[in-house]
């Protein structure tokens, strides 16, 4: 099989891995150097960095054969695909080309499970070897790792990696046993425990004055959730996040929609589940990373399941109105965080510009502050929103989406939340 093909197989089959984000790492550029390939410049498409950069990565798995048989992965034992495997002097090369070529700035690079786990890790770690001894590469690198493999093959691997990631793939050990048998969560756990340890023992070298500097470790780690393949609530999926983050102190966790594959098992949804849930487990993600939110509050045993028509932060402020509205000049930065529309830059602005001047209206129309949606949770020196019916039950179908049009319009505005993505990004919910 030529190299183009083991490519459009590969690339193709790792599309499923959402946790392949940039952690915006920097080595040290090879501009002036003789080094190949930085983590600084601007890219295009794929992966984002915390600063909002976009960072292009080569994206592949190193085979898409695997002796684990998850039945909610196409790439399963008994799945029907056809597979392909490359060589890691075939990654090293398509990765130094592709960014000769301007086509990337980085490597994520992930494997199904050949012979056994560490046999596996060792290939992975090879390909990471030879890019930076070998040629040089000071580029972007995401290693996918195996929790079954040993703690210094973990280790080793991030040694040449930006950041490394194990995907726990779903939030309970019944749901593992169900549908990823040969997998297991606190073993999974273990190895990020491991993994945090490191990390935690490279920044306390590196801080010690005088010490000789300590050997480059993975600046963070990431992983994935499955979302829809199994009966788990937003409430069980947000609450492993969130010992995920504390425990653990991951960078970031990734939710991807289940999707529906060939041949499935009768255990599998027919269906998956409707992508705006998705996007509702990354907004409250990022009430939980961001604006004082307890997990609770989010999604709780009462209503375990995030509302698909409003952002989880609109939502909770619909269920306590009591709170409301806010004033932007006296409120605190904590009451501020959860009123709906504003972020946590706008929030910072306004605390700012709040000891010079008591903020009106305009002042937060010039800070760029979504006002359909703020107004009626706060007051501001020119309003009160008394008249916009705060403990009215109309206010809940003042934020509905409009109806679906039975036919085409072309006149008609973009639904609300077409750029809610962008809200997510900026942190402005």
């Amino acid at each position: 099989m030529d190299i183009q093909r083991k490519l459009e197989i590969l690339a193709d089959a790792a599309k499923y891995d959402a946790s392949c984000a940039s952690s915006g790492a920097a080595r040290k550029d090879s501009r002036g150097s003789s080094g190949v390939g930085s983590t600084g410049g601007a890219g295009i498409c794929h992966s984002y960095a915390p600063d909002g950069r976009c960072i292009s990565l080569l994206k592949v798995l190193l085979t898409n054969a695997c002796l684990y048989d998850c039945y909610y992965c196409i790439n399963r034992r008994s799945s029907n695909v056809q597979r392909a495997r490359f060589t890691p002097d075939e990654v090293v090369q398509l990765t130094l080309d592709f960014y000769k070529r301007n086509y990337i700035e980085g490597l994520f690079l992930s494997s199904g499970i050949i012979q056994s786990a560490d046999h596996t890790m060792e290939l992975v770690i090879e390909v990471a070897r030879k890019l930076r001894e070998e040629h040089q590469f000071r580029g972007y690198s995401h290693l996918k790792t195996s929790p079954e493999a040993s703690p210094a093959l973990i280790e080793l691997a991030g040694r040449y990696a930006d950041r490394i990631s194990i995907n726990i793939e779903l939030p309970t050990q019944q749901s593992l046993t169900k549908l990823a048998p040969e997998k297991n969560l606190a073993r999974t756990q273990d190895a990020m425990g491991h993994i945090r340890e490191r990390i935690e023992e490279r920044h306390a070298e590196r801080r010690k004055p005088d010490a000789p500097k300590p050997p480059p470790f993975a600046t963070g780690q990431s992983t994935q959730m499955l979302v829809g393949a199994d009966d788990s609530t937003d409430a069980i999926i947000l609450r492993r996040a969130d010992v995920l983050y504390g425990d653990y102190k991951l960078r970031r966790v990734y939710y991807s929609g289940f999707s529906p594959i060939p041949e499935p098992s009768s255990i599998l949804p027919i269906k998956p589940p409707p992508l705006v849930r998705e996007h509702r487990l990354y907004q409250a993600d990022w009430l939980l990373l961001f604006y004082g939110f307890h997990v609770d509050e989010i999604a709780s045993d009462a209503a375990p399941n995030l509302d698909l028509q409003f952002d989880p932060k609109l939502a909770w402020a619909l269920r306590n109105r009591a709170i409301f509205p806010a004033d932007v000049n006296k409120a605190s930065r904590e009451i501020l965080l959860r009123v709906p529309g504003l972020g946590v830059r706008n929030v910072q602005r306004i605390l700012g510009a709040r000891r010079y001047t008591r903020l009106r209206l305009a002042d937060l129309m010039r800070l760029r502050v979504p006002m359909k949606k703020v107004l009626p949770f706060i007051i501001a020196a020119d309003h009160t929103p008394a008249r916009l019916g705060l403990d009215d039950d109309s206010l809940r179908a003042r934020f509905l989406p409009p109806p679906k049009q039975t036919e085409l319009n072309f006149d008609a505005p973009p639904p609300p939340d077409a750029n809610d993505i962008n809200s997510v990004r900026s942190g402005e919910l």
